[in-house]
């Protein structure tokens, strides 16, 4: 009798043109499950988070990027006060955004421009490379501060193609979060208005991101000029702090003497 043998399945074959089109370079293996199952809720990683309503982002904090808040008011586009009475005044349903929009305080074009330009800033420092897995909160929504909400395929995009310049720049990352120090080049190219006005907050202690805050500017152009003034010899990464000193080694031959007799006497 012969004994029929059940060929094994078969492996499963990656979709490659169905992921060129998607262009999501893989940023976050979770993001990207959590676009496809249309989820609602946070995803916190380790340098901030991302809210996402029905798998599409409407929100992006990080330490490191200015908050919707700074990019409105920073500008004279809004008054600091009128900022934080819509965000006393905001609950689930009207975020300070929505609030400032019907009361004629702001155009949606310009919440839209801030409202984007915080996302993506703090959407690059969010799907940075993590040393930690994140964790994604079913459920916990964000107080709407715009009506706009971005594709993950679009944010994943964008986070992408921001890496690929800065890396064309200058390729190497510590420049965007290392305390940064005036160098002594030989000969610099002129700087633009910009580069000078970044230039002259390099005092060797304060980042990039330190930087852009303090201007009232979007984190990421300022990392494009930090690095093109690397490139250009005139900043540097600050080196790292030696260590301490060992303490002193105690010569004095009578405390030395105690010593030895302390010893002798734990070991009987």
């Amino acid at each position: 009798m012969t004994a029929l043998r059940t060929p094994p399945p078969r492996l499963p074959v990656r979709d490659k043109a169905g992921a060129g089109d998607r262009a999501w370079g893989g940023v976050s293996p979770m993001l990207t499950r959590l676009a496809a199952e249309r989820a609602t809720g946070v995803l916190v990683r380790e340098r901030g988070s991302l809210h996402l309503v029905e798998g599409e982002v409407v929100h992006a904090e990080s330490p490191a990027a200015a908050g919707l808040g700074l990019l409105l008011t920073a500008r004279g586009t809004l008054h600091a006060e009128a900022w934080r009475a819509a965000c006393d005044a905001a609950d689930e349903r009207h975020g300070a955004g929505r609030l400032l929009l019907d009361g004629g305080l702001i155009t949606l074009g310009a919440l839209e421009l801030c409202h984007l330009g915080a996302l993506y800033d703090a959407a690059y420092f969010v799907l940075s490379p993590s040393s930690t897995p994140g964790r994604f909160r079913y459920g916990v929504t964000h107080r709407p501060g715009s009506p706009l909400a971005v594709p993950v395929a679009a944010l994943e995009h964008e986070t992408l193609r921001r890496r690929d310049l800065l890396h064309r720049i200058w390729p190497d990352a510590a420049t965007d979060g290392t305390p940064l120090v005036r160098a002594d080049p030989v000969a610099v190219p002129p700087l633009t208005a910009r580069q000078r006005t970044v230039l002259a907050l390099v005092d060797g202690v304060r980042t990039a991101p330190e930087i852009a805050r303090l201007l009232g500017r979007r984190a990421f152009p300022t990392l494009v000029d930090v690095r093109r003034l690397v490139a250009a010899g005139a900043v540097d990464p600050r080196p790292p702090l030696p260590p301490p000193p060992p303490p002193p080694a105690d010569t004095d031959p009578e405390i030395t003497l105690l010593k030895r007799l302390r010893d002798a006497l734990e070991a009987l």
